[in-house]
Formats: structure tokens, C-alpha cells, sequence
């Protein structure tokens, strides 16, 4: 006997019906890793080129070993949140790595960067205060923004004309400011203009956050954005995650002592959050000392994806993401089916991930990828997806 859908079940299939329409319905698909750069999708093996896994550090021996070895020692999991009993002891090794890496004074990890950015934005600004956000930053520091009951101005993407007018216009109404940006972007691969941020912060008494999730490991000598260029720009909140370039899972906060130890007694998603599992730390101590032992390792992914860059004729690469801009959904559809048919597995990027006519290929780079195997996927996009006359 069939039973009649509720109100929440009819709700949800006539979302489903409407995003299928649009070809903007988003669904699993089983991926099984054979190594670095390789994966398994639907019996057919294929050369990954979505993933954030930059330096191939998720599968590396030296990681999985110590990972393997942290869990036979301390457990699968943290069994309760950092401040009851899951500070297990790499905890504290592991925000010192990362302060040292970062150039500031301590670190706060977090479950995820997601939890850091959703949390650290509202602990630090209040309803009387304002944030101040690059219209392309993540969805998490939107979300962060929004759960502070405050202010929040978007300014164009890095234009600090756009920013330094809301400034002027609108700091001096709040007690406490913030700016938030990414320092690289997820979906362009360009940087935020540090420098030029930290002279604004500085001028109109604004705290500037940095979500460096993208850029640490493989930008400036795997220090991230606020070291691109030979630079060291005074950031003082560097938050960013383990899960991309460092190969496992998690977040962090890196600033002064004073401020994660306020972030430590009054942040939600770090008090109310199971600490990460033993072995996630583990690996991301390992991960660390490889990134701190070898430049030339962090700065591959960035050159192939200048090698790549260079034979589509595109401006060069500032960090391992490459977007192809298509346009049309059904377009970038068509042409990820197109290079799944070559071996590459290159996820097609939709709104609303993406502003509404700017769907894409976003092909991000990896220490693992052959040149061999990036110059063939330049050469098939060129000539079957955009044609030669790329400029």
C-alpha cells in the first residue's frame, strides 16, 4: 500500500524537481583513491584534477604511518570536546607547529575550517560591530558573519577603492570592525591583496582574518598568502585548514596568545566540538614537517599550473587553481563529460557555488601530476572545449 508523501517530503521533491530542471541538482559519487593523483570513479580510472589535496600528502607513507601509529597509541577518536577530555597530548604539539609556521605567537585547531571560520567571526565581532567582506569569500565567513548579529558590507572582489570608501563611510559607527577575506580563492585561484588589506586594517582600526585554507602549503614557500611575494605581512588573524595542502582534516586559528585564549574560553563551535581523532593530528604534524623541509615540493603544484596557464594562453597561475570559465551550465556539463571520456576527472563548478554565468572547469594541481599529463589536458581543452584562438 502506498503511502501519501507529508508536506516535508512534497517540500523536498518539488526543490529536487526545480534543481534538476536547471541541471543544478548535486549528487554523490563514490571516488576511491589509487594514489596521489589517481582515483577510481564509476570503473574507470582517472587522473584527479579537483582535488585540494595539493602536495598528494593524503597518501604519502611518512602521514599515513604516523597517523596509523597515533590511533594504536591514543585511540580512534578524542571521546569529548577539547576543554572536558579530548585534549590529547599531539593537541599541543600540533598548534605549535602551526604558530611557528605562520609566524604568530600561538594557534587554536579546530574540527574543521568551516567550524573555525563560523565560529571565530562571531566570538570576536558583536551586534554593535561590522564586518567587513570581499564579495567572493567562502560561504563559511559569510555564514560566520551573519551569527554575529552585526554589520556586515560587501566590497567588490579586491578592490580597495570599493573597501576603503565603505570603511570611511561606515567604521566609525561600530566599537570593533573586522575584515574578512580569503587570502586565496577557492573558486579563481587569484590572492587577496594582502599588503593592501593590512595598510586599510591598520588606518581604520579594523581586524583583519585571512582564510588562508588555499594558500597554506603551497604559497609563499608553503607559509601561505600573508608570505606570497617574498612578503611578511602582519595578518593578525591567519585561520586556514588541514584538510587541503596538509593532507587531513581540521582547521586552526593562528594569532597572539591573548586572542586564542579568548577563542579557547568563548568560541561555540571550538567548546561544544568533539576533538579531532588522534590520528588526524598525527598526520598533520608529519604533513607539517615535510612542508617546512622542502620549498621546491611546496612550490610544484603552483608551477604546473603555470605550465598550464602558459599553454592555453591564460594569465599565469597564482596558486594551484585554475578556473576555465564556460559560462553556461550545460556548457561545463558537457565538458567535463568530455575530459572524464580522457581520463581526467575535473569536476564541473555551478551556481550557486559561482556567481549565474560563470560555470567552470576548476582544475586544481598537485606535486603528484606528471607535466606530461598536463600539458595532453591543456592541449584537449584548447582544441575540443575553447578552441585555439584562447587569449
Amino acid at each position: 500500500m502506498s503511502k501519501t508523501p507529508s508536506s516535508l517530503e512534497n517540500f523536498a521533491l518539488a526543490k529536487l524537481d526545480g534543481m534538476e530542471a536547471q541541471n543544478l541538482r548535486r549528487r554523490l559519487t563514490v571516488t576511491e583513491p589509487l594514489g596521489a593523483v589517481e582515483v577510481m570513479q564509476g570503473g574507470r580510472r582517472m587522473i584527479n584534477f579537483s582535488s585540494n589535496d595539493y602536495l598528494g600528502l593524503n597518501q604519502h607513507p611518512l602521514i599515513k604511518k604516523a597517523s596509523m601509529e597515533a590511533t594504536e597509541k591514543y585511540g580512534a577518536g578524542a571521546g569529548a570536546s577539547r576543554l572536558v577530555t579530548g585534549n590529547h597530548p599531539l593537541y599541543q604539539e600540533l598548534e605549535m607547529r602551526l604558530a611557528r609556521l605562520k609566524g604568530s605567537e600561538d594557534a587554536v585547531v579546530f574540527g574543521s575550517g568551516f567550524l573555525a571560520n563560523s565560529g571565530i567571526i562571531p566570538a570576536l565581532i558583536g551586534p554593535d560591530d561590522a564586518v567587513f567582506l570581499d564579495e567572493l569569500s567562502h560561504a563559511c565567513i559569510f555564514y560566520g558573519a551573519r551569527l554575529t548579529q552585526g554589520a556586515h558590507h560587501v566590497f567588490r572582489h579586491n578592490d580597495m577603492d570599493h573597501l576603503r570608501a565603505l570603511l570611511e563611510a561606515e567604521r566609525h559607527k561600530h566599537p570593533h570592525a573586522m575584515i574578512a577575506t580569503d587570502g586565496v580563492f577557492s573558486m579563481d585561484g587569484d590572492l587577496a591583496p594582502i599588503g593592501n588589506l593590512v595598510e586599510l586594517a591598520g588606518t581604520h582600526d579594523a581586524w583583519l582574518m585571512t582564510d588562508d585554507a588555499h594558500g597554506i602549503g603551497v604559497v609563499g614557500g608553503g607559509r601561505g598568502s600573508s608570505f606570497a611575494h617574498g612578503a611578511r605581512h602582519a595578518v593578525p588573524l591567519q585561520m586556514g585548514t588541514l584538510s587541503k595542502a596538509i593532507g587531513g582534516y581540521g582547521g586552526y586559528l593562528c594569532a597572539s596568545h591573548a586572542v586564542c585564549e579568548l577563542i579557547r574560553t568563548r568560541c561555540r563551535t571550538f567548546i561544544y566540538s568533539t576533538g579531532l581523532p588522534p590520528g588526524a593530528v598525527a598526520a598533520s604534524i608529519a604533513a607539517l614537517g615535510l612542508i617546512e623541509g622542502d620549498r621546491e615540493f611546496t612550490e610544484r603544484p603552483l608551477t604546473l599550473a603555470r605550465t598550464f596557464t602558459r599553454e592555453l594562453n591564460l594569465p599565469a597561475a597564482e596558486s594551484p587553481i585554475v578556473p576555465v570559465i564556460l559560462g553556461d551550465t550545460d556548457k561545463t556539463l558537457a565538458a567535463a563529460k568530455l575530459l572524464a571520456d580522457e581520463s581526467f576527472l575535473i569536476v564541473p563548478i555551478r551556481p550557486p557555488t559561482v556567481p549565474e554565468g560563470t560555470a567552470r572547469l576548476r582544475i586544481t594541481f598537485s606535486a603528484g601530476h606528471k607535466e606530461a599529463d598536463v600539458i595532453r589536458l591543456a592541449k584537449i581543452i584548447r582544441e575540443k572545449i575553447i578552441g585555439e584562438d584562447v587569449s
